[in-house]
């Protein structure tokens, strides 16, 4: 019986794309960048690689501080990135937007009994504002963010972090929750706790792993879960 449920947050709760495009188009636009298609398409493919870094282990702000500078310098503009990444951070701060559907999801979930939990990689103050904003931070018990554990999903400290924290929350018993294959399933596939993968946009799987279960809306997560 699932007692606990992890949730990771960008994209399987919170709307982190459309803040996401709002922010770094403003961000391009302050800097001078005409063509903003092509500035929004080179900052997606450094800042994967920048995610992917920090998934492997990386620290993490030296990268983040990297990927606006990284971004306008192949386009042709000289820019402090670390400037630009406070900037970005205080609009991502305010991006309050959650997917449809998703109170919901958490509404039925606790009514239930079930005790949710949030693990997600990211800053923790932005995070947990983003949460407090979007007015889904009272559906949960507890709250595991990479910055404040200081390893970052996959990585099984971070997993191992969330089973340590009670007695009552055991790999058996809890199922994670998330859109990533390379964080969120790997992470839980390797700590022994079962994961339900959110693809709503039916991205396929190139990964050696799987999940447990691959949902592409909120109604199967509830029937999975119950």
């Amino acid at each position: 019986m699932v007692k606990n449920v992890i949730f990771d947050l960008d994209d399987t709760l919170l709307d982190f794309d459309r803040g996401e495009v709002e922010g770094v188009k403003a961000i391009l636009k302050e800097n001078g960048v005409t063509d903003i298609d092509l500035g929004f398409k080179t900052y997606l493919k450094i800042n994967q690689n920048v995610w992917e870094n920090i998934e492997a282990g990386a620290d993490r702000q030296p990268l983040l501080d990297t990927r606006f500078s990284k971004t306008l310098a192949r386009l042709g503009i000289t820019a402090n990135g670390q400037e630009l990444e406070k900037k970005y951070r205080m609009m991502i701060n305010r991006n309050f937007y959650t997917l449809a559907g998703a109170e919901q999801l958490l509404d039925k979930l606790k009514a239930s009994g079930v005790q949710l939990i949030v693990g997600s990689n990211g800053v923790k103050q932005t995070q947990m504002q983003r949460l407090e904003g979007s007015g889904l931070i009272h559906y949960f018990n507890r709250f595991f963010i990479s910055e404040d554990i200081g390893f970052s999903k996959p990585d099984t400290r971070f997993f191992n972090a969330i089973l340590n924290a009670s007695d009552d929350i055991t790999a058996k018993n809890t199922i994670m929750v998330g859109d990533r294959l390379q964080s969120d399933i790997l992470g839980a596939a390797n700590t022994g706790i079962k994961s339900i993968w959110f693809n709503p946009k039916h991205n396929a799987n190139n990964f050696s792993y799987s999940p447990d279960y691959t949902v592409d809306n909120y109604a199967d997560i509830l029937k999975i879960v119950l």
